[in-house]
């Protein structure tokens, strides 16, 4: 099976963690929340208990999701174990996704250097990239998944799901969520 941490930091933009956490565990990726504390408390106050707290590595994942938020991604970039294990990830070709901020993060591991990211408009400046995509929601470039903010956070999650299983279930878990509902009444 598909295993997948979503690190948190504090200050952690919650709708973009949690959203993500529930997409992937609705298209039954086993999909962890973890923090560097037991709890994790996000920009908006809301507190979440962590499903494993931050044991030095993340080889046991096949993947990695960096949810944005200020404070919390750049807790994240500062964090030298979660940069080292970032590259060590990378090298091993792990799906590495990261929306609204956090990019930031997979810059500073040195990840983002040859690759075509989005991130929330203006951390384009603290992201070193060798294109930057502004007009696109989320953008896949190999193995790394980058994404504009909160609004796009259901969207970025299906795109995991996507990159992660390759086949249906994505657009599975569309239809169960009612997505079809959302294009009528944009």
């Amino acid at each position: 099976m598909t295993k997948v941490a979503v690190i948190l930091a504090s200050g952690f933009e919650e709708i973009e963690a949690l959203t993500v956490v529930d997409v992937l565990r609705r298209a039954t990726i086993e999909c962890l929340m973890v923090g560097f504390d037991p709890e994790v408390t996000g920009s908006h106050g809301i507190t979440v208990k962590v499903d494993e707290v931050w044991s030095g590595s993340l080889d046991h994942f096949d993947g990695i999701v960096l949810p944005g938020g200020m404070p919390g991604a750049a807790n994240l970039r500062d964090h030298e174990g979660l940069i080292q294990s970032l590259k060590e990830a990378n090298e091993q070709g792990k799906s590495l996704a990261a929306i609204c901020a956090a990019p930031i993060v997979l810059s500073a591991a040195g990840i983002t250097n040859d690759k075509e990211v989005t991130s929330y408009p203006g951390f384009d400046k603290e992201i070193n990239y060798k294109n930057y995509n502004s007009g696109k929601a989320v953008v896949i470039d190999k193995n790394v998944i980058t994404a504009q903010g909160p609004a796009v956070a259901i969207l970025f999650g299906y795109e995991i799901v996507n990159y992660l299983l390759q086949d249906n279930t994505a657009e599975d878990v569309k239809q169960a969520m009612l997505v079809p509902v959302l294009k009528n009444n944009l």
